[in-house]
């Protein structure tokens, strides 16, 4: 979840408005206010896709340095305008054999939400890759797991309205997801809320068709040797938050935090049916994926920190693809950089515009992205009954018992719930609440992973199996 401005996936954090180049988002989402549509049976709309089947950026002409800075401020908005979004990813599976879906279920299931629901469909080629209804999207990760991405609210409470009430307003990722529910029932498929698929092995889960991901899997053995996990076996819930002098103390702030999320949220500590020695294996395989882009960005704690300085940080940044007459083209080895001189081998002479940048920030990985908001992904994926409080709040191995500093990373996280509890109160939304499941991850330091390797060693007699159950949504 997040704070954010505008429609996203996961959720962001909104800039308070200042001026040129000091505002921005975070992925806690605070957004713009949500349509509320019914459901009007009637032919679903075909869309061919676009550069990206999330937020489009209107704009085709070559871009300077200077815009590409204000493309990042443009996330500033005033705190009326902040809000909350939700962004949350699942893996389904057949609920009789316990193996993923196939590309052909993933269609049929799209097809079917597309028909009964009138959401649009995204195209690539003659394969369904996404829906579109407003500014809430189901869009495909590159194994088959669905990432509900849903409409900006005001509360909190809002957001939790729309989990348990009225079907068919449809304005929270959690909310659309009880829509792919109906259609999974009778498909004979189920889903289920964790970090890390704890029992397929990569080989066996299918590539959804669409050739960005072709591009990405033959890039990323080269530069690590967990990138084709974290791509097919992970899930995650990710939150943003929205302003210069804003977005630095929110962008340091949140990297500040983000290990402490990790651990409050870990939830993947299986790999292949057995424990794999992590609370959190996909906070883990993050740092042997790919260097370049992922990890900490220690520059944003200098005094000269500003919007400039990211957009320097992410020309130099290698570039996975460019997308242009309907297709992406192979630009790896090349960097944003070399785009705005013109030197991509892949189309020789072409410069960008501000799709190309948006795309690009994009495929940048850091403990917290700079877009035109915050985008935090330090949480593992998990039920919506601990993960609404990941907005709320906004060490793989060993979670709270990390030490530090001569206490425990527990009573650090006990700390910092308390803040934001008093933060929550300050907002006068009586949202407090929302945070109780992880006040009492952060009391007992025993995290959701620990809870489920109890059950794996007690009452599942060390067989993967009955996790699928135990964790079905």
């Amino acid at each position: 979840m997040a704070l954010v401005s505008q429609t996203g996936s996961s959720s962001c954090i909104h800039f308070s408005s200042v001026p040129p180049y000091t505002a921005r988002k975070t992925k806690i989402s605070y957004a713009y206010n949500a349509g509320v549509g019914k459901m009007k049976p009637r032919p679903s709309v075909i869309v061919a896709a676009s550069p990206s089947t999330e937020a489009a950026v209107i704009a085709t002409e070559p871009r300077t340095k200077e815009d590409l800075i204000g493309h990042l401020a443009s996330g500033c908005k005033p705190k009326e305008k902040w809000r909350i979004g939700t962004e949350q990813e699942r893996f389904g599976f057949d609920l009789k054999t316990l193996s993923p879906m196939t590309y052909e279920h993933i269609a049929k299931l799209l097809n079917g939400i597309a028909e009964r629901f009138d959401w649009e469909k995204i195209m690539e080629g003659d394969n369904i890759i996404a829906l579109k209804q407003g500014k809430q999207s189901i869009t495909l990760e590159p194994g088959g797991q669905f990432k509900h991405s849903g409409a900006p609210l005001e509360t909190l409470h809002q957001i939790c309205a729309e989990v348990n009430s009225h079907l068919y307003q449809l304005t929270s990722p959690y909310f659309s997801f009880y829509l792919v529910k109906e259609v999974l029932n009778e498909m004979g498929i189920g889903s289920m809320d964790i970090g890390c698929q704890p029992k397929w092995e990569v080989k066996d889960i299918p590539m959804m068709p669409k050739d960005r991901y072709e591009i990405i899997r033959n890039y990323m053995p080269k530069v690590g040797s967990l990138g084709l996990d974290l791509m097919f076996r992970t899930c995650t819930a990710q939150k943003f938050l929205t302003s210069s002098l804003d977005m630095i103390k929110k962008l340091r702030a949140s990297l500040a935090l983000q290990p402490i999320a990790t651990a409050l949220f870990a939830n993947s500590p299986f790999t292949e049916g057995k424990p794999n020695g992590f609370l959190s294996m996909r906070s883990q395989m993050w740092t042997d994926t790919d260097n370049d882009r992922t990890g900490m960005i220690p520059f944003v704690f200098e005094d000269s920190f500003g919007f400039e300085q990211y957009v320097e940080y992410a020309l130099d940044i290698p570039m996975y693809f460019v997308y242009r007459n309907k297709r992406h083209f192979d630009c790896t080895g090349m960097t944003f950089r070399d785009f705005m001189a013109g030197k991509l081998c892949c189309i020789p002479g072409a410069l960008p515009n501000l799709n190309d940048w948006e795309m690009h920030l994009g495929t940048i990985y850091p403990e917290v992205r700079l877009k035109r908001y915050l985008d935090m992904r330090g949480a593992d994926g998990g039920p919506w009954s601990r993960l609404r409080a990941l907005p709320a709040f906004w060490v793989p191995k060993t979670g709270l018992m990390t030490p530090f500093r001569g206490r425990l990373l527990k009573h650090v996280a006990e700390d910092v719930v308390q803040f934001a509890k008093a933060g929550l109160e300050r907002r006068g939304f009586n949202e407090s609440g929302f945070l109780n499941d992880v006040v009492e991850v952060a009391r007992t330091g025993v995290t959701p992973a620990e809870k489920l390797l109890q059950l794996y060693y007690k009452k599942w007699g060390q067989n993967i199996d009955p996790i699928f159950e135990e964790l079905l949504s």
